[in-house]
Parts: C-alpha cells; structure tokens; sequence
C-alpha cells in the first residue's frame, strides 16, 4: 500500500481572504435586514440613513461647503458610498477576527450597532422603537458572522475529522447567498407602495387663480438652451434628507405658532380647500457656482403664506418665519417677503401635478426672490413665527447668511466650454436671473471687447429666469465668450468671482471655443 497523500489545507492568507469575505457576507446581510425592517415602518430608521444624517448635520460647514461644490447634486450618493466602503473595511475586519477572536469580532459588530441605533433614536421625532431595524439587522449579521467563524475556525484547525476545503468553499457560498436574499427582499420592500394618500393618488382642485399664459417669444428657440419650464425630474435637489421622506398626506399637519394671536394646525385637505393660486417661479440654490446648473423653474400650485398668517394673526414684534422639515432641516424666511405682494406659496402641485416626493410632497414652500436655503423648505411640517434675534436656522448655524435676496446672475449654455464651432454666424445664448427685480439687460462680449446686446426671451413675470440669444460672427480660432445680466433695478452682475458662501456666488460666466473654418 502506498504512501496516504497528505491533506491539502487552506493557507494562513487563503484563510484570511476567506474571513473578509465572510465578513462582508455578513455585513451585507446587517445591512439589508436592518434597512428591510425599517421599510416596513419608516426608512429613515435604516442605520445607514440614520448615520448618514447625523454625520450630514455633525459635519463642520467647510467639510460640507466643500462636499456640495465637488458633486454638487451627487453629494448624498457620495456619502452613502463613502459610508458603504467604511462598513465593508470594518465587516472585513470582524470577518478576519472571527476564526481567532470570535468576541473581539462580536464586540466589533455589537458597538457598530449600538452608534448606528443611538443615531437613529436621537433623530427628529424618533423614538425607542427607531432602533428596531438596528437591533434586527446586528443581531442577523452576527449570527451569520458567528456561523461562519465557527467553520474557520475548524478549518484552520485542520482536524482529521474537521471540515476541509470545500466546508468552507460551501460556507462562503451559504453566507454570500443569505446577503443576496435579503438583499433582494430589502430592495423588493422599498419598491413597494408606501400606501396613504401619495402623491399619484391626490386630486388637486382647480387654481381659483391661474397662472397667467407664458407670453410668445418666450423661447428663443436655440437648441441647448435650458427649457423654460424645468420638467420635475430634471429640477436640482440639494436638500438634507439622505432618504426622500415618503409622507402619507392624509397623516400630514403642519402648525402654525410662535409670535400670533391664533395657533393653527392644518391638515392636507384643509389646503386644498383653500383658494389656490398657480405662478411660474424659478427657484435657485445658493450653492450654484457661476456657470452652475442649481436652478430651474417650474408651476407652483399652492396657497399664500400671507393669508395663513394673516388668519394667525402675526404679533408686531415677529420679523421671521422659521419653517421646519420633517426631516429637521429648518430656515429662516424674513415676514417682509413673504407679506409684501410676491407669490411666497405653501405648494401642493408642480407643472400640472401633486408635488413629487422629491420636491416635498405633500407641501413645501416657495419664495421668489430668496435663495431656497432661507425659503424653500420641503416637506414642511412647522411654521414659527419668531424673530431673527431669537432663532437661527439649520445653515445659518453653519455660517451662511441669515438672509439671502437672489444675486443677479447669467449663464452661457449654448456653446458648450471647449465647444469646436464653425466659422460664421453661430448663437451665443443662455439664461438669466434675478427673481422679483426681473432681468433688463443681457449682455455678451469675445475675447475682452465690448459688450453686445442680447436678445431677450419673454417672461410671464419678473419672478422667473428670462432665455437670451447674440448673433455672433465667429472667426476662425480660441476665444472666450463672457456674459453678464443687468436687472431692472439697474444694477449689474459684478465681474469679480466670490464663491457661494455666505450669501450667493459672484462673478461672469466665461466659456472657451475653438471657431473652426467651414
């Protein structure tokens, strides 16, 4: 009888590899656990959510300035991955403690939990049961941890009658196919219909004053240009909410308090019964850069924030109104702009239909005029009426300006930065704005000459951005195109560029092109 051929075992760095795996396994089944049970009550239970918004309201105001200028609308999807790479470096780790430590490993996971279930109770309007989806989704990561180690662990120790290499080949593939079962039902979860009064189930009545007919000649009619009307899905979002709240509109109040005679609290149909007026406004993030794309228009349906003041009563001391989110975000709104004629709406519908989910359903506000971290509160649940020496709201916190008018602003959209463009006649055109002044002038000069006038688009109101196009002959070679606005109060854009911070960005938008011969 021959020699017996020696058993082939895993080696130390093959053992190692494998408990990452493990671990990742294991940290992709918390994960999907926790975020399916919290679909079933409230998403922005979900740790991760959780976490990420407390990071997001923790974090000091250059780290998130910065964050919004390198991905702009991408800046929560840059988180939620930045947080995904740190909990898979640390389920890695427990995966390669777990054969050899198996209670430094369990330690590991249990602390994760209790941080990520600690945030999710201390969120706004959270309670004890907000740690549910935590607890659940620890407690399956660390059995299916736990499970695993075992089997290293006998492999490693390569006892004769122990599990060998395929044991532990079969547990990476059992642990790596519970993460894609609860993964898949984590995700069949939040697809579902949250139920309630959504947003595709509420009837909007007529506006008792419609918004007036865009006037001819309102589109310039250069292809590139941004569209008058923004379509919702195309509008920018820059909000707090890691997660869009999905908000049932038959359980929605919002209350009215603070500095009034008569405390109030509205629900959804309440508003709905009321007089509703439609207007055609552009709304604009502070955060825009020159040249940005944080700014768009749609038509707003809603009610008047100065008649539901009004009916409250507003006290002589009180010189703001601080609106809340449900999701915390608060800002502070002077009274004099949202008293002094302008259409400052309460919105229920956009572009013919309920608010999306995304742009605040079931209401939100909007204020011409205002940057809309001072007056574009989505998802709005709280109206206070205080005063600026008394409240500060969530970015004036951070070091922005606690009143924000909109900058008069221009931007070049046709051509494109780097654009190659044929010799001869080619349009220059673009956008310009100064919501609740109105933009009067446009103009457009090359390579530091003198300024042309531009052709302007209609506008149904000063309230909204105006599309303008120049003629230019382009000759052969590089040049730089550059824009600026003037408003109808006469004043115009200054040339030096500031950045956004505190109060709106600065500057004229500058494009380079190379005009190639036909």
């Amino acid at each position: 009888m021959g020699p017996r051929t020696p058993r082939v075992t895993t080696t130390r760095p093959a053992h190692r590899l494998a408990g990452a795996i493990c671990g990742l396994a294991a940290g992709a089944v918390t994960v999907a656990v926790a975020d399916a049970v919290a679909q079933l009550s409230d998403p922005a239970t979900s740790p991760l959510v959780a976490v990420g918004e407390t990071f997001i309201d923790l974090t000091p105001g250059w780290l998130k300035d910065a964050a919004v200028s390198a991905f702009g609308t991408n800046d929560k999807l840059a988180l939620l991955l930045g947080m995904a790479g740190v909990v898979g470096v640390l389920a890695a780790t427990a995966g390669m403690l777990v054969a050899r430590r198996p209670v430094l490993a369990g330690g590991l996971v249990l602390l994760l939990g209790v941080i990520a279930g600690t945030a999710a109770v201390a969120r706004p309007g959270a309670g004890a049961l907000a740690a549910v989806p935590t607890v659940a989704g620890a407690a399956a990561g660390l059995l299916v941890l736990l499970v695993a180690g075992r089997a290293l662990r006998a492999e490693t120790a390569a006892a004769p009658s122990g599990p060998g290499r395929r044991q532990v080949v079969r547990t990476l593939a059992g642990v790596a196919g519970l993460a894609a079962v609860a993964g898949a039902g984590d995700r069949t979860l939040a697809g579902r219909d949250p139920g309630g009064l959504t947003p595709t189930a509420v009837r909007l009545p007529a506006p008792a004053d419609p918004a007036p007919a865009l006037p001819p000649g309102t589109d310039v009619a250069v292809a590139g240009v941004a569209p008058f009307v923004t379509p919702a899905a195309d509008l920018y979002r820059i909000d707090t909410a890691l997660v869009v709240p999905r908000i049932d509109a038959a359980a929605w109040r919002l209350r009215v308090h603070g500095l009034v005679d008569r405390e109030l609290e509205l629900r959804h149909a309440d508003l709905l019964a009321l007089p509703l007026v439609e207007r055609t406004l552009t709304l604009t993030c502070v955060s825009n850069e020159v040249g940005g794309t944080l700014a768009g228009t749609a038509t707003w349906l809603g009610v008047r924030v100065a008649d539901l003041l009004r009916r409250a009563g507003l006290r002589p001391e009180a010189d703001m109104v601080l609106s809340g989110s449900s999701d915390g975000f608060t800002a502070s709104t002077p009274i004099a702009a949202l008293t002094d004629g302008r259409d400052a709406l309460l919105a229920v519908g956009m572009n013919g239909a309920a608010l999306p989910y995304e742009h605040g359903f079931p209401v939100r506000m909007v204020v011409p005029g205002l940057y809309g971290y001072v007056s574009a509160t989505k998802w709005l649940t709280d109206l206070e009426v205080t005063r600026f020496d008394e409240a500060e709201a969530y970015w004036t916190r951070r070091g922005w300006a606690a009143q924000a008018p909109i900058r008069t602003f221009s931007r070049i959209d046709v051509p494109r930065p780097f654009a190659r463009v044929p010799a001869g006649p080619a349009a220059v055109a673009g956008v310009a704005w100064a919501q609740h002044r109105g933009v009067e002038r446009v103009e457009v000069r090359v390579d530091g000459g003198p300024w042309q006038p531009a052709r302007l688009g209609a506008v149904p109101s000063t309230d909204t951005w105006r599309q303008w196009v120049w003629t230019w002959d382009a000759e052969p070679g590089l040049h730089r195109l550059e824009v600026r606005a003037t408003d109808a109060a006469g004043e115009t854009q200054p040339g030096t560029r500031r950045p956004p911070k505190p109060d709106g960005a600065t500057g004229w938008h500058s494009v380079a092109v190379t005009v190639t011969q036909r």
